[in-house]
């Protein structure tokens, strides 16, 4: 009994060292048309891995509403224009303003610069980044995303005719007319959409823990009749 325990504790083991650290971006997998579905688990929100052509933020709007998403037969109709916080428009270098350079409290800065590790044009002080150095360097598990302006979800209350967008290019937050039509999408959801299929590697790792489980309870079932003769 002590040798069966021991042979479960191994396997189940075998399963915990195989599998990797829960990162911060997970790459739930893809949907039927090949798209990934990444989870951000910090803001428990989930990307669509596809950038939508270049239009105006109405039709952006309308776009990423209109979203049917099959991912393993579970339909994702819920989907959105990225949000960010509202305000007097006011632009600055340390990530504190509205606009400008370093703001994580949009969905889109969150992404860029907490969960990509990417730098902005210029630092929190205003100095330059350094020739390189800056903009979309790094995309993770992002096979869609572009060097170029995204639209917000976001309105600005004081004037409904502009919105929030944010440049990729250079990492920074912008207020723009909602007419303008060079401005791509990045459809985005609440909530995760639920854990992704085990690796291959640790399902044959299991499957060899269970098979030697199977094959010990073999013999000895064997041993114990050898005995009763």
């Amino acid at each position: 009994m002590k040798r069966i325990l021991f042979l479960l504790m191994a396997a189940l083991a075998v399963c915990v060292l195989a599998t990797p650290a829960r990162a911060t971006l997970i790459n739930r997998g893809t949907d039927t048309l090949g798209n990934r579905l990444i989870y951000d688990d910090d803001l428990d929100i989930t990307w669509y891995d596809y950038t939508n052509a270049a239009d105006t933020w109405a039709n952006q709007v309308s776009w990423a509403g209109g979203l049917s998403v099959d991912f393993g037969g579970d339909i994702f109709d819920d989907w959105r224009l990225p949000s960010t916080v509202d305000g007097p428009y006011v632009a600055g270098y340390d990530g504190t303003t509205t606009a400008g350079y370093n703001i994580t409290t949009s969905e889109l800065g969150h992404l860029f610069y907490t969960e990509l590790g990417n730098l902005g044009y210029y630092d929190i002080t205003g100095t330059y980044a350094g020739d390189g150095n800056w903009g979309l360097n790094n995309t993770g598990d992002f096979q869609h995303l572009i060097s170029s302006f995204y639209w917000s979800g976001t309105e600005y209350a004081a004037n409904t005719s502009l919105a929030w967008d944010f440049f990729f290019g250079h990492g920074v937050q912008y207020l723009d007319d909602k007419r303008f039509n060079f401005m791509y999408a990045l459809a985005v959801r609440s909530g995760d959409v639920g854990a992704a299929v085990p690796e291959p590697a640790t399902i044959a790792l299991l499957g060899i823990g269970l098979a030697g489980m199977a094959g010990y309870g073999v013999r000895r079932r064997r041993q114990l009749r050898s005995h009763v003769k």
